[in-house]
Protein backbone atom coordinates (compact mmCIF):
# COMPACT_ATOMS: atom_id res chain seq x y z
CA UNK A 1 0.00 0.00 0.00
CA UNK A 2 1.96 3.12 -0.70
CA UNK A 3 0.76 6.49 0.53
CA UNK A 4 1.20 10.03 -0.35
CA UNK A 5 1.67 13.32 1.43
CA UNK A 6 -0.79 15.41 -0.73
CA UNK A 7 -0.16 18.57 -0.21
CA UNK A 8 -4.52 19.34 -1.17
CA UNK A 9 -5.49 17.61 1.66
CA UNK A 10 -2.20 18.08 4.05
CA UNK A 11 -1.94 14.65 5.25
CA UNK A 12 -0.42 11.67 4.03
CA UNK A 13 -3.57 9.63 1.89
CA UNK A 14 -3.16 5.85 0.19
CA UNK A 15 -2.55 6.60 -3.68
CA UNK A 16 -5.55 5.20 -5.38
CA UNK A 17 -4.80 5.83 -9.14
CA UNK A 18 -7.97 6.87 -11.40
CA UNK A 19 -6.85 3.79 -13.97
CA UNK A 20 -5.58 0.57 -12.11
CA UNK A 21 -1.92 0.06 -12.75
CA UNK A 22 -1.04 3.39 -14.43
CA UNK A 23 0.26 6.62 -13.13
CA UNK A 24 -0.15 10.33 -14.76
CA UNK A 25 2.40 12.34 -13.56
CA UNK A 26 3.01 16.12 -14.24
CA UNK A 27 6.02 18.08 -13.09
CA UNK A 28 6.75 21.52 -13.20
CA UNK A 29 10.43 22.06 -15.01
CA UNK A 30 12.41 24.54 -15.14
CA UNK A 31 12.51 28.15 -17.22
CA UNK A 32 15.41 27.94 -19.45
CA UNK A 33 17.52 31.02 -19.36
CA UNK A 34 20.73 30.23 -17.13
CA UNK A 35 22.32 27.37 -16.03
CA UNK A 36 20.67 24.71 -13.41
CA UNK A 37 21.21 25.82 -9.72
CA UNK A 38 21.44 23.48 -6.35
CA UNK A 39 17.55 23.90 -5.98
CA UNK A 40 16.74 22.83 -9.62
CA UNK A 41 19.00 20.04 -8.42
CA UNK A 42 17.09 19.12 -5.64
CA UNK A 43 13.42 18.65 -7.49
CA UNK A 44 15.28 17.41 -10.42
CA UNK A 45 16.49 14.43 -7.97
CA UNK A 46 13.50 14.62 -6.13
CA UNK A 47 11.00 13.21 -8.69
CA UNK A 48 13.24 11.50 -10.68
CA UNK A 49 13.84 9.16 -7.15
CA UNK A 50 9.64 9.20 -6.67
CA UNK A 51 9.04 7.81 -10.58
CA UNK A 52 11.80 5.08 -10.16
CA UNK A 53 10.03 3.80 -7.16
CA UNK A 54 7.13 3.96 -8.79
CA UNK A 55 8.30 2.00 -11.33
CA UNK A 56 10.00 -0.66 -9.47
CA UNK A 57 6.38 -0.82 -7.58
CA UNK A 58 5.02 -1.85 -11.10
CA UNK A 59 3.23 0.95 -11.79
CA UNK A 60 3.02 1.70 -15.64
CA UNK A 61 4.60 5.55 -15.07
CA UNK A 62 3.86 8.55 -17.67
CA UNK A 63 6.65 11.11 -16.40
CA UNK A 64 6.11 14.70 -17.90
CA UNK A 65 8.54 17.70 -16.84
CA UNK A 66 7.75 20.95 -19.19
CA UNK A 67 9.93 23.12 -20.04
CA UNK A 68 9.38 27.08 -19.92
CA UNK A 69 11.02 28.19 -22.99
CA UNK A 70 9.16 31.86 -23.19
CA UNK A 71 9.22 33.89 -20.75
CA UNK A 72 10.30 37.39 -19.66
CA UNK A 73 13.24 36.40 -18.12
CA UNK A 74 14.49 34.60 -21.33
CA UNK A 75 13.71 37.71 -23.55
CA UNK A 76 15.90 39.62 -21.37
CA UNK A 77 18.73 37.48 -20.87
CA UNK A 78 18.94 36.85 -24.74
CA UNK A 79 18.70 40.46 -25.62
CA UNK A 80 21.90 40.99 -23.10
CA UNK A 81 23.69 38.03 -24.52
CA UNK A 82 22.69 39.74 -27.98
CA UNK A 83 21.03 36.56 -29.41
CA UNK A 84 17.95 34.92 -30.00
CA UNK A 85 15.93 33.69 -27.41
CA UNK A 86 15.50 30.56 -29.11
CA UNK A 87 19.34 29.94 -29.44
CA UNK A 88 19.58 31.02 -25.51
CA UNK A 89 16.88 28.42 -25.10
CA UNK A 90 18.56 25.55 -26.62
CA UNK A 91 21.79 25.65 -25.41
CA UNK A 92 20.45 25.94 -21.75
CA UNK A 93 18.54 23.16 -22.54
CA UNK A 94 21.49 21.35 -23.81
CA UNK A 95 22.65 22.25 -20.48
CA UNK A 96 20.33 21.15 -18.42
CA UNK A 97 20.50 17.96 -19.96
CA UNK A 98 24.26 17.58 -19.28
CA UNK A 99 23.96 18.32 -15.42
CA UNK A 100 20.91 15.56 -15.61
CA UNK A 101 23.15 13.20 -16.88
CA UNK A 102 26.05 13.71 -14.79
CA UNK A 103 23.59 13.79 -11.55
CA UNK A 104 22.37 9.83 -12.79
CA UNK A 105 18.90 10.91 -13.48
CA UNK A 106 16.70 9.53 -16.46
CA UNK A 107 15.08 11.33 -18.53
CA UNK A 108 10.99 12.11 -18.42
CA UNK A 109 9.17 10.18 -20.76
CA UNK A 110 8.06 13.64 -22.44
CA UNK A 111 9.66 16.94 -21.99
CA UNK A 112 6.87 19.66 -23.89
CA UNK A 113 7.98 22.90 -24.82
CA UNK A 114 5.52 25.73 -24.39
CA UNK A 115 6.39 27.18 -27.68
CA UNK A 116 5.38 23.92 -29.32
CA UNK A 117 1.53 23.83 -27.59
CA UNK A 118 1.03 27.61 -28.47
CA UNK A 119 -2.62 26.39 -30.25
CA UNK A 120 -3.87 24.63 -27.14
CA UNK A 121 -2.60 27.62 -25.56
CA UNK A 122 -5.41 29.79 -27.17
CA UNK A 123 -7.77 27.33 -27.63
CA UNK A 124 -7.58 27.22 -23.40
CA UNK A 125 -7.90 31.10 -23.04
CA UNK A 126 -10.67 30.68 -25.77
CA UNK A 127 -12.54 28.49 -23.47
CA UNK A 128 -12.53 30.78 -20.52
CA UNK A 129 -12.66 33.60 -22.07
CA UNK A 130 -15.97 31.91 -23.83
CA UNK A 131 -17.19 30.73 -20.22
CA UNK A 132 -16.58 34.28 -18.96
CA UNK A 133 -13.78 32.98 -16.80
CA UNK A 134 -11.18 35.65 -18.43
CA UNK A 135 -11.67 38.61 -19.90
CA UNK A 136 -9.23 41.54 -22.20
CA UNK A 137 -8.43 44.62 -20.47
CA UNK A 138 -7.71 47.82 -21.77
CA UNK A 139 -4.07 47.28 -21.90
CA UNK A 140 -4.30 44.58 -24.26
CA UNK A 141 -3.78 41.98 -21.45
CA UNK A 142 -6.35 38.75 -21.24
CA UNK A 143 -6.99 38.10 -17.45
CA UNK A 144 -8.40 35.25 -15.15
CA UNK A 145 -10.89 36.15 -13.09
CA UNK A 146 -9.86 34.31 -9.55
CA UNK A 147 -12.62 35.58 -7.90
CA UNK A 148 -15.69 33.89 -10.25
CA UNK A 149 -13.28 30.49 -9.28
CA UNK A 150 -15.50 29.14 -6.42
CA UNK A 151 -12.43 27.11 -4.86
CA UNK A 152 -10.12 29.64 -5.56
CA UNK A 153 -7.10 29.07 -2.36
CA UNK A 154 -8.06 25.52 -2.08
CA UNK A 155 -4.33 23.87 -2.38
CA UNK A 156 -3.05 26.42 -0.38
CA UNK A 157 -6.42 26.30 2.49
CA UNK A 158 -6.38 29.97 2.33
CA UNK A 159 -9.31 32.59 1.14
CA UNK A 160 -8.09 34.55 -1.76
CA UNK A 161 -8.22 38.08 -0.09
CA UNK A 162 -6.22 36.28 2.75
CA UNK A 163 -3.38 34.89 0.04
CA UNK A 164 -3.41 38.47 -1.48
CA UNK A 165 -1.97 39.60 1.82
CA UNK A 166 1.68 39.87 1.75
CA UNK A 167 1.88 38.44 -1.60
CA UNK A 168 3.49 39.94 -4.44
CA UNK A 169 0.52 41.26 -6.84
CA UNK A 170 1.02 43.00 -9.88
CA UNK A 171 -1.55 46.16 -9.69
CA UNK A 172 -2.83 47.44 -12.35
CA UNK A 173 -5.96 49.53 -13.30
CA UNK A 174 -6.73 46.82 -16.07
CA UNK A 175 -7.56 44.41 -14.09
CA UNK A 176 -11.15 43.99 -12.38
CA UNK A 177 -9.56 42.34 -9.52
CA UNK A 178 -5.82 42.64 -7.59
CA UNK A 179 -5.86 38.46 -8.12
CA UNK A 180 -6.62 38.27 -11.11
CA UNK A 181 -4.12 37.26 -13.94
CA UNK A 182 -2.15 37.35 -16.75
CA UNK A 183 -3.37 34.37 -19.86
CA UNK A 184 -1.75 36.68 -22.63
CA UNK A 185 0.61 39.34 -23.32
CA UNK A 186 0.40 41.59 -26.32
CA UNK A 187 3.49 42.02 -28.21
CA UNK A 188 6.17 44.37 -27.50
CA UNK A 189 8.74 45.65 -30.16
CA UNK A 190 11.37 43.43 -30.97
CA UNK A 191 9.82 40.43 -28.79
CA UNK A 192 9.08 36.90 -30.03
CA UNK A 193 4.98 36.02 -30.39
CA UNK A 194 2.24 34.38 -32.00
CA UNK A 195 -1.14 35.53 -33.87
CA UNK A 196 -4.06 34.94 -31.65
CA UNK A 197 -7.75 36.25 -30.92
CA UNK A 198 -6.68 39.23 -29.14
CA UNK A 199 -3.80 40.11 -31.12
CA UNK A 200 0.12 39.06 -31.52
CA UNK A 201 1.30 38.32 -28.34
CA UNK A 202 2.42 35.60 -26.04
CA UNK A 203 1.22 33.20 -22.85
CA UNK A 204 1.15 34.02 -19.29
CA UNK A 205 3.21 31.76 -17.06
CA UNK A 206 0.57 29.70 -15.52
CA UNK A 207 -1.76 29.17 -18.98
CA UNK A 208 1.43 27.52 -20.46
CA UNK A 209 1.78 24.39 -17.72
CA UNK A 210 -2.58 23.95 -17.79
CA UNK A 211 -2.35 23.33 -21.21
CA UNK A 212 0.53 21.45 -21.16
CA UNK A 213 -0.28 19.31 -18.85
CA UNK A 214 -3.97 18.76 -20.03
CA UNK A 215 -3.08 17.68 -23.59
CA UNK A 216 -0.24 15.12 -22.84
CA UNK A 217 -2.01 13.52 -19.67
CA UNK A 218 -5.66 13.94 -20.01
CA UNK A 219 -7.79 16.80 -18.16
CA UNK A 220 -7.85 14.63 -15.02
CA UNK A 221 -4.02 12.78 -14.05
CA UNK A 222 -3.06 11.52 -10.62
CA UNK A 223 0.08 13.10 -9.55
CA UNK A 224 1.86 16.94 -10.15
CA UNK A 225 4.42 17.87 -8.91
CA UNK A 226 7.42 20.94 -8.47
CA UNK A 227 9.20 22.71 -6.12
CA UNK A 228 7.80 24.73 -2.64
CA UNK A 229 7.74 28.16 -4.36
CA UNK A 230 5.31 26.72 -6.82
CA UNK A 231 2.11 25.86 -4.34
CA UNK A 232 1.31 30.24 -4.92
CA UNK A 233 0.61 31.20 -7.20
CA UNK A 234 1.40 29.01 -10.02
CA UNK A 235 -0.01 25.85 -9.01
CA UNK A 236 -3.49 27.43 -7.55
CA UNK A 237 -3.88 29.51 -10.92
CA UNK A 238 -3.30 26.32 -12.78
CA UNK A 239 -6.21 24.62 -10.92
CA UNK A 240 -8.11 27.50 -11.68
CA UNK A 241 -7.70 28.00 -15.03
CA UNK A 242 -7.75 23.92 -15.75
CA UNK A 243 -10.75 22.91 -13.84
CA UNK A 244 -12.56 26.10 -15.10
CA UNK A 245 -12.24 25.16 -19.12
CA UNK A 246 -12.43 21.53 -18.38
CA UNK A 247 -15.03 21.16 -16.10
CA UNK A 248 -13.58 18.10 -14.33
CA UNK A 249 -11.23 17.87 -11.34
CA UNK A 250 -7.42 18.53 -12.49
CA UNK A 251 -5.01 16.38 -9.98
CA UNK A 252 -6.00 14.10 -7.61
CA UNK A 253 -2.29 14.03 -5.43
CA UNK A 254 -0.30 17.30 -5.09
CA UNK A 255 3.33 16.98 -4.13
CA UNK A 256 6.08 19.71 -3.68
CA UNK A 257 9.66 19.32 -2.27
CA UNK A 258 11.39 20.84 0.12
CA UNK A 259 13.60 24.07 -0.44
CA UNK A 260 17.62 23.85 -0.11
CA UNK A 261 18.89 26.24 2.17
CA UNK A 262 22.82 27.65 2.03
CA UNK A 263 24.01 27.24 5.77
CA UNK A 264 21.12 27.44 6.99
CA UNK A 265 20.40 31.19 4.79
CA UNK A 266 18.12 31.27 1.86
CA UNK A 267 20.07 31.21 -1.33
CA UNK A 268 20.37 34.03 -2.96
CA UNK A 269 22.63 35.98 -5.61
CA UNK A 270 22.61 38.48 -3.57
CA UNK A 271 24.00 36.97 -0.40
CA UNK A 272 27.00 35.48 -2.41
CA UNK A 273 25.28 31.89 -1.86
CA UNK A 274 23.96 31.14 -4.79
CA UNK A 275 25.37 28.12 -6.96
CA UNK A 276 25.01 26.13 -10.00
CA UNK A 277 25.31 22.27 -10.24
CA UNK A 278 28.05 22.96 -12.31
CA UNK A 279 30.36 24.83 -9.70
CA UNK A 280 29.35 21.98 -7.18
CA UNK A 281 30.58 18.92 -9.63
CA UNK A 282 33.72 20.77 -10.38
CA UNK A 283 34.51 20.20 -6.29
CA UNK A 284 32.67 17.26 -5.88
CA UNK A 285 31.60 13.96 -7.72
CA UNK A 286 27.97 14.49 -8.94
CA UNK A 287 26.65 11.57 -7.22
CA UNK A 288 27.67 12.93 -3.69
CA UNK A 289 25.68 15.76 -4.54
CA UNK A 290 22.62 13.58 -5.79
CA UNK A 291 23.25 11.13 -2.54
CA UNK A 292 22.88 14.59 -0.13
CA UNK A 293 19.46 15.43 -2.00
CA UNK A 294 18.56 11.61 -1.25
CA UNK A 295 19.40 11.87 2.25
CA UNK A 296 16.53 13.83 3.32
CA UNK A 297 13.11 13.06 2.71
CA UNK A 298 11.86 14.99 -0.54
CA UNK A 299 9.52 17.07 1.66
CA UNK A 300 11.95 18.24 3.99
CA UNK A 301 13.93 21.64 3.94
CA UNK A 302 17.51 20.77 3.26
CA UNK A 303 20.97 23.04 3.90
CA UNK A 304 23.85 22.55 1.28
CA UNK A 305 27.09 23.37 3.25
CA UNK A 306 30.56 21.78 2.70
CA UNK A 307 29.96 19.86 6.10
CA UNK A 308 27.26 18.35 4.50
CA UNK A 309 28.61 17.88 1.23
CA UNK A 310 31.52 16.22 2.95
CA UNK A 311 29.25 14.09 4.85
CA UNK A 312 27.44 12.52 1.98
CA UNK A 313 30.64 11.67 0.52
CA UNK A 314 31.83 9.92 3.71
CA UNK A 315 28.39 7.85 3.64
CA UNK A 316 28.78 6.93 -0.48
CA UNK A 317 32.11 6.28 0.26
CA UNK A 318 31.04 3.62 3.41
CA UNK A 319 28.51 1.74 0.28
CA UNK A 320 31.20 1.82 -2.51
CA UNK A 321 33.92 0.23 -0.39
CA UNK A 322 31.65 -2.21 0.21
CA UNK A 323 31.26 -3.24 -3.30
CA UNK A 324 35.02 -2.62 -4.19
CA UNK A 325 36.46 -5.81 -5.20
CA UNK A 326 33.49 -7.60 -4.30
CA UNK A 327 31.77 -10.45 -7.23
CA UNK A 328 28.57 -10.12 -7.33
CA UNK A 329 25.68 -13.01 -7.85
CA UNK A 330 21.92 -12.57 -8.55
CA UNK A 331 19.80 -10.73 -6.09
CA UNK A 332 17.40 -12.69 -4.29
CA UNK A 333 13.65 -11.54 -5.50
CA UNK A 334 12.42 -11.29 -1.87
CA UNK A 335 14.51 -10.73 1.34
CA UNK A 336 13.93 -9.16 4.74
CA UNK A 337 15.86 -6.04 3.26
CA UNK A 338 14.05 -5.62 0.34
CA UNK A 339 10.96 -5.77 2.42
CA UNK A 340 12.03 -3.12 4.84
CA UNK A 341 13.40 -1.01 1.94
CA UNK A 342 10.43 -1.23 -0.26
CA UNK A 343 7.80 -0.30 3.16
CA UNK A 344 10.10 3.23 3.51
CA UNK A 345 9.49 3.84 0.00
CA UNK A 346 5.65 2.81 0.38
CA UNK A 347 5.57 5.61 3.36
CA UNK A 348 5.62 8.83 0.93
CA UNK A 349 9.07 8.09 -0.40
CA UNK A 350 10.99 7.93 2.79
CA UNK A 351 14.39 7.86 1.32
CA UNK A 352 16.30 8.43 5.04
CA UNK A 353 15.01 4.96 5.91
CA UNK A 354 15.38 3.26 2.93
CA UNK A 355 19.40 4.36 3.38
CA UNK A 356 19.31 2.79 6.39
CA UNK A 357 18.67 -0.38 5.06
CA UNK A 358 21.18 -0.17 3.00
CA UNK A 359 23.86 0.29 5.87
CA UNK A 360 22.10 -2.37 7.51
CA UNK A 361 23.04 -4.72 4.03
CA UNK A 362 26.53 -2.96 4.39
CA UNK A 363 27.34 -4.20 7.83
CA UNK A 364 26.33 -7.57 6.90
CA UNK A 365 27.94 -7.84 3.94
CA UNK A 366 31.04 -6.47 5.14
CA UNK A 367 30.71 -9.58 7.64
CA UNK A 368 30.06 -12.34 4.82
CA UNK A 369 33.06 -11.60 2.94
CA UNK A 370 35.69 -13.32 5.57
CA UNK A 371 32.64 -15.87 6.61
CA UNK A 372 30.44 -16.64 3.70
CA UNK A 373 31.88 -15.67 0.28
CA UNK A 374 28.96 -16.85 -1.41
CA UNK A 375 26.35 -14.87 0.57
CA UNK A 376 28.72 -11.71 0.18
CA UNK A 377 28.10 -12.53 -3.32
CA UNK A 378 24.45 -12.28 -3.10
CA UNK A 379 24.22 -9.57 -0.45
CA UNK A 380 26.20 -7.29 -2.66
CA UNK A 381 24.15 -8.09 -5.64
CA UNK A 382 21.04 -6.72 -3.54
CA UNK A 383 22.36 -3.51 -2.15
CA UNK A 384 23.74 -2.79 -6.39
CA UNK A 385 20.10 -3.80 -7.11
CA UNK A 386 18.10 -1.42 -3.88
CA UNK A 387 20.43 1.33 -4.60
CA UNK A 388 19.62 1.86 -8.36
CA UNK A 389 15.80 2.18 -7.04
CA UNK A 390 17.09 5.57 -5.54
CA UNK A 391 19.45 6.32 -8.55
CA UNK A 392 22.78 5.47 -6.56
CA UNK A 393 25.90 2.91 -6.87
CA UNK A 394 25.68 3.78 -10.31
CA UNK A 395 29.66 4.29 -11.35
CA UNK A 396 32.47 1.51 -10.80
CA UNK A 397 33.65 1.04 -7.49
CA UNK A 398 37.05 1.57 -7.90
CA UNK A 399 36.47 4.93 -10.35
CA UNK A 400 33.93 6.50 -7.75
CA UNK A 401 36.39 6.00 -4.48
CA UNK A 402 39.49 7.54 -6.70
CA UNK A 403 37.13 10.48 -7.92
CA UNK A 404 35.13 11.24 -5.21
CA UNK A 405 36.58 14.67 -4.32
CA UNK A 406 37.36 16.57 -7.69
CA UNK A 407 39.50 19.35 -7.44
CA UNK A 408 40.86 21.74 -9.62
CA UNK A 409 43.94 21.43 -6.89
CA UNK A 410 46.37 19.17 -6.17
CA UNK A 411 47.48 15.60 -8.24
CA UNK A 412 45.60 14.26 -10.96
CA UNK A 413 44.64 10.59 -11.56
CA UNK A 414 47.43 10.14 -13.68
CA UNK A 415 50.43 11.71 -11.53
CA UNK A 416 48.67 9.61 -8.44
CA UNK A 417 49.21 6.50 -10.45
CA UNK A 418 52.53 7.37 -11.85
CA UNK A 419 54.10 7.90 -8.16
CA UNK A 420 52.50 4.70 -7.27
CA UNK A 421 53.92 2.77 -9.86
CA UNK A 422 57.16 4.65 -9.03
CA UNK A 423 57.01 3.30 -5.68
CA UNK A 424 55.67 -0.09 -6.35
CA UNK A 425 59.47 -0.21 -8.13
CA UNK A 426 60.99 0.84 -5.26
CA UNK A 427 59.88 -1.50 -2.90
CA UNK A 428 60.50 -4.14 -5.13
CA UNK A 429 64.24 -2.59 -5.27
CA UNK A 430 63.53 -2.24 -0.97
CA UNK A 431 64.46 1.51 -1.70
CA UNK A 432 61.92 1.89 1.45
CA UNK A 433 63.17 5.42 1.94
CA UNK A 434 61.73 6.56 -1.34
CA UNK A 435 58.56 4.08 -1.20
CA UNK A 436 57.57 5.98 2.52
CA UNK A 437 58.56 9.66 0.86
CA UNK A 438 56.10 8.64 -2.00
CA UNK A 439 53.49 7.27 0.52
CA UNK A 440 54.33 10.86 2.76
CA UNK A 441 54.03 12.65 -0.85
CA UNK A 442 50.42 11.15 -1.70
CA UNK A 443 48.96 11.68 1.83
CA UNK A 444 49.61 15.42 2.42
CA UNK A 445 47.71 15.46 -1.40
CA UNK A 446 44.48 13.83 0.94
CA UNK A 447 45.71 10.27 -1.18
CA UNK A 448 45.18 7.24 0.90
CA UNK A 449 47.20 4.13 -0.05
CA UNK A 450 45.53 -0.01 0.39
CA UNK A 451 48.25 -2.49 -0.01
CA UNK A 452 46.86 -6.09 -0.78
CA UNK A 453 48.26 -9.11 -2.42
CA UNK A 454 46.47 -7.86 -5.99
CA UNK A 455 48.64 -4.61 -5.37
CA UNK A 456 48.38 -1.38 -4.32
CA UNK A 457 44.68 0.70 -4.82
CA UNK A 458 43.82 4.00 -3.53
CA UNK A 459 40.92 6.59 -2.80
CA UNK A 460 40.76 10.28 -1.66
CA UNK A 461 40.15 11.34 1.66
Amino acid sequence: MLKIYNTLSGQKEVFKPIVEGKIGMYVCGNTVYDFCHIGHARAMISFDVISRVLRNLGYDLTYVRNITDVDDKIIKRAAENNELPSDLTERMIAAQQEDEKALGNLSPDREPKATEFMQEIIDMIQSLVDKGYAYQGDNGDVYYRASKFADYGKLNNRKLEEMLAGARIEVTESKEHPADFVLWKPVKAGEVHWDSPWGKGRPGWHIECSAMSTNCLGDHFDIHGGGPDLKFPHHENEIAQSEAATGKEYVNYWMHCGAVRVNNEKMSKSLGNFFTIREVLKLYNPEVLRYLMVSSHYRSPIDYSDQSLNDAKVALERLYNALRGQALSTAPESSDYRVRFEKALRDDFNTPVALSVLFDLVRDLNKAKTESPELAESLAAELSALASVLGLLYQDADYFLKNSLVSSEGMNSDDIEALIEERTLARKNKDFARSDEIRDLLADNGIELLDSREGTSWTRK
